[in-house]
């Protein structure tokens, strides 16, 4: 009687093993993708006086240009255009940016090294009736004004 109580328990144990294992196994390849992260995001902010617009393509080979326009009716100059190239990569739900001296010329002067973003959407798993726009959150840059700006994908 002890002894079929003894492989009870360590089938039990084997069988929760391999449910933890299993379950592990599912989260690790749920993990986002370059296909899921990848296209165009846009952020565009119009005030009486001024217009902005930040665009960034985030392409499948893991290279990424940026655009940014703004026009201050009283900016000197009054119209800007600002620009930066380079790779992305990401994990998790971060994404981070890399420069190299390549990605440089007169166009494209903005340096995305040491920038970051997380990568937002609405999990599969929820089955509420919440909208969340796909979207990056920039967090960490060594470019000041893109901290805390939110680009959303467009559909």
């Amino acid at each position: 009687m002890r002894s079929e109580y003894i492989k009870f328990v360590l089938n039990m144990k084997k069988s929760l093993l391999f449910i933890f294992l299993l379950s592990f196994n599912f989260t690790v390849f749920a993990q986002l993708t370059k296909e899921d992260v990848s296209g165009s995001y846009t952020l565009k902010s119009e005030m009486s006086n001024a217009i902005l617009i930040d665009t960034l393509t985030l392409n499948l080979d893991g290279t990424f240009t940026f655009h940014e326009y703004d026009k201050h009716d009283r900016g000197i100059p009054p119209e800007r255009n600002k620009y930066a190239k380079g790779t992305w990569s990401i994990v998790k739900k971060l994404v981070y940016f890399t420069t190299t001296a390549s990605d440089f010329d007169k166009k494209h002067t903005l340096d995305f090294n040491n920038t970051k973003a997380r990568f937002i959407s609405k999990s599969p798993r929820d089955q509420s009736s919440r909208n969340i726009k796909t979207s990056l959150r920039f967090y960490e840059s060594e470019i000041f004004w893109i901290k805390s700006r939110t680009l959303f994908k467009l559909e």
